[in-house]
């Protein structure tokens, strides 16, 4: 394995609830190296979420420790950890969570204003990765304006225009139909090559899964698996990857035709031949 960014070592989380402790991860051990994708998948309850918000620093464990860099995040104050937050990680949420008084720019923008980058440069930086996730042209909409998925391409820009070095996504298309989520997850993952940026996923979605390096399952609190994925959906080749897309898509389209909210395609020649018979 290649050098980790981050490494977890014996991390255990309880919560109190009333007289009772919950025990949500018991004796995590990973390590991530600098420049994959990994995927966490679980059900819900299986303490994913929990383990994502250790990585990320947002929540302190009840033992144990998490390093990224060889710095452990454990150890630091909320301010330190703030700060360390702002420079090293972006965040791509489920909810989107785009402040809906801001244009897409200005949301864009806000990990720069808090890294204290000046007006002039901040407004590059956003139309770059605006147009880097097909949105240039939305610059100046707002989150009302725009659809699901464009709205989480926003989040993904925001997440990405300050370069962190890891990037955390929890359920980042739950709220997505499937064309949406083959464009969304192929985006991401293209980014995070193209910069060697960490990319660790959060779902309870087996096929997103497939878009990692590697797939690491938990369940109870405790990883029960950890497998490299051999052959991730974003490496293949790009007619392969349109191939295994299109498949999908086909799948859905079938699937709203049978229930009647979609035509078939050859419609026009199918009420052509209805009219014949009428006649």
């Amino acid at each position: 394995m290649a050098n980790p960014i981050i490494q977890v070592r014996g991390l255990r989380k309880v919560y109190r609830i009333g007289r009772e402790q919950v025990v949500a991860l018991d004796n995590i051990n990973l390590e991530i190296p600098a420049g994959e994708v990994c995927c966490i998948v679980g059900t819900s309850g299986s303490g994913k979420s929990t383990l994502l918000n250790q990585l990320a620093g947002l929540e302190k464990p009840t033992r144990g420790t998490v390093l990224i860099g060889g710095r452990s995040i454990s150890a630091l104050s909320e301010n330190e950890l703030a700060r360390f937050r702002q420079k090293n990680v972006g965040f791509v949420f489920q909810s989107y969570n785009l402040m809906a008084t801001m244009t897409a720019m200005e949301n864009v923008a806000m990990p720069l204003i808090f890294r204290g980058v000046g007006k002039m440069r901040r407004e590059r930086a956003s139309r770059r990765i605006l147009k880097e996730v097909g949105l240039l042209n939305r610059a100046r909409h707002k989150p009302s304006q725009m659809s699901g998925g464009q709205q989480q391409r926003v989040g993904i820009a925001r997440a990405f225009v300050a370069k962190p070095k890891i990037i955390f996504a929890d359920e980042p298309t739950g709220n997505l139909d499937t064309r949406t989520t083959i464009e969304v997850m192929r985006m991401m993952v293209r980014l995070c090559k193209e910069n060697n940026q960490t990319l660790i996923l959060v779902t309870h979605d087996t096929e997103i899964a497939q878009y990692a390096d590697r797939i690491v399952t938990i369940r109870d609190g405790n990883i029960i698996s950890d497998v490299p994925n051999e052959t991730p959906v974003a490496h293949l080749g790009e007619s392969e990857a349109d191939g295994a897309a299109q498949e999908e898509l086909e799948d859905v389209d079938a699937i709203a035709q049978a229930v009647g909210l979609m035509k078939p395609e050859n419609t026009e020649a199918a009420e052509t031949a209805e009219g014949e018979m009428d006649e």
